[in-house]
Order: structure tokens, then sequence, then C-alpha cells
């Protein structure tokens, strides 16, 4: 058995159907991963997430900030965007069981046994894998339906942009959300920039990449990313491995297979926006 990780897909089933195939893998004897962002900005998210469903205990996945904007706009707390990819989804005869399925994923996957973790954006420099762990499952709570209307300003905003013991427990779950899912860069205590998205020799003053402070206390753990097509798929620092390369941008969809590293690519044709 291999286990593979994939990155951002962004509904570009055909990428991801020919990296698969470039790289042998077999959904009978493997195992795939996903960074989260399965969906948006390409134009077949609804394959994307019915094959992954199909593959059952074969896929693992986490979410990203466009799972969750979809699960928000099906509990109709957002309001599609004129550059949303998602019409497809919302009318799915299916759309219920896959919005079900897709809500019960985790934001961080953490396999001891293979010695990695996954999560979409990051994880702050001043956690340890298991406070990770802990912060993951508070905020998972929140992403019911009935209670996602508390979490949209982390979908769009900056604020809060730490996580205090003084935070009511929405906004707590707001700030752990957004450093799962939307964090590129933060300062040695956590405090976030949530909206920059630009190379690393472009970060504000005062501000570093997540994995970048020499304290990390996450260094010992192999971590596995997606979310910051800017990096390109090099995040320069031990035991990190960005996978996004930018498919929802026209460039290519990457997959490593976990154990050799060996990284595997097919081109991607769609050039759009977004995060």
């Amino acid at each position: 058995m291999a286990v593979y990780a994939v990155g951002d897909v962004q509904g570009c089933y055909e990428a991801l159907s020919c990296v698969l195939h470039r790289a042998g893998f077999d959904a009978g004897r493997d195992q795939l991963w996903l960074v989260g962002d399965l969906v948006n900005r390409g134009p077949r998210s609804l394959e994307v997430l019915r094959f992954v469903r199909s593959l059952g205990a074969s896929a693992q996945l986490v979410l990203g900030n466009h799972e969750l904007h979809l699960l928000a706009v099906a509990a109709g707390v957002r309001q599609l965007r004129s550059s949303d990819t998602l019409s497809a989804v919302l009318a799915a005869p299916d759309r219920s069981e896959l919005l079900a399925w897709l809500a019960q994923q985790p934001l961080l996957h953490v396999d001891r046994a293979l010695g990695y973790c996954m999560v979409h954006a990051g994880i702050p420099p001043h956690w340890e894998l298991a406070q990770a762990q802990a912060f993951a499952r508070e905020a998972h709570a929140w992403l019911e339906p009935s209670r996602l209307q508390d979490l949209a300003g982390a979908l769009d905003g900056e604020e809060p942009e730490e996580l205090t013991e003084t935070l009511s427990p929405a906004l707590r779950a707001r700030v752990i959300v957004n450093y799962f899912t939307r964090m590129r860069v933060c300062t040695a205590d956590g405090r976030l920039n949530s909206l920059f998205k630009g190379a690393v020799a472009d970060c504000p003053a005062g501000f570093l990449p997540w994995f970048a402070h020499a304290g990390r206390k996450t260094r010992g753990e192999r971590v596995i990313f997606g979310h910051w097509a800017a990096l390109e798929g090099r995040a320069d620092s031990p035991n990190v491995f960005a996978l996004d390369t930018g498919c929802a941008w026209g460039r290519s969809l990457t997959l490593m297979r976990l154990g050799d590293e060996r990284r595997f690519s097919c081109g991607c044709s769609n050039v759009t926006s977004g995060d």
C-alpha cells in the first residue's frame, strides 16, 4: 500500500485524474490524502466531491476555506460570489449527502504510525501538535449548519487576530478556523495576518510564514499543507511539505507519495481568481 497526498484540487477533476494515473494510484490498495480546497474555481467541483467520497476509507481529507464557504452558502449564511463555481454542487440531487459527508471531515489529520499530519493552511508556531488537535476538535463543533453564522467572520475578515482566554466560544472558534484554513503568515506568538497571500519575500513587517519561526513547537513533526499557491510547492523548511502549486491558477496539481516524498504533477488549464 502507498499513501499519497495531493494539493488544492479546486474543482479540477481532469488534473486530479491525470496525476493519480501518473502516480499509479490504486483505490483498492492505496490511500489518498487531500489538503482541502477540493472545490471552487475549477469547473468540476461536483465530480471531485463525488469521486473523493466514493473512495470511502481510502480517502482522508481536511477542510479548507473553500469547503467552509460552500457549507456556509448551503446553510444560507453566505452568498455565492461571482467567481464561485459551486452551482452544480448546490443543485445536485445528492447535495444533502455530499454536504453532510463534507461537514464531518476534520480540520487537522494526524497519523502517528506514518509520522505525518495534514492541515489546509498551517499550525501556529506557538502550538504543540497535541494542542492543535484539541483546538481542531473544539472548532469543528461550530461547523454544524445552525452554528455556521457565528463563524462567518472567519471566512472573510481578520478579527480576532489571535486566540486569547477572554474570547467568547464563537470567537475562539473563528480564530482557530482561521489558523487552520487561512493562515499564511503570523507572528511568533500567533497574531494573524489572514489577508496576505504573496511571496515569502514580501511578508509584512513583523510577520513570517507560520513554518519559518525558529521556536515553532511542531518542528519535529512532518506537516503537509496547501493553501499558499505563491510558494509554488516549496516551503524551504525541514519537515514541511507545501503541495499547493496553483492548479486553479492554470499551473499544476501536485501529488506526493509519503515515505519517499516523490512528487508527481499534471498541468492545469483553469486560470481563475481567488485564494
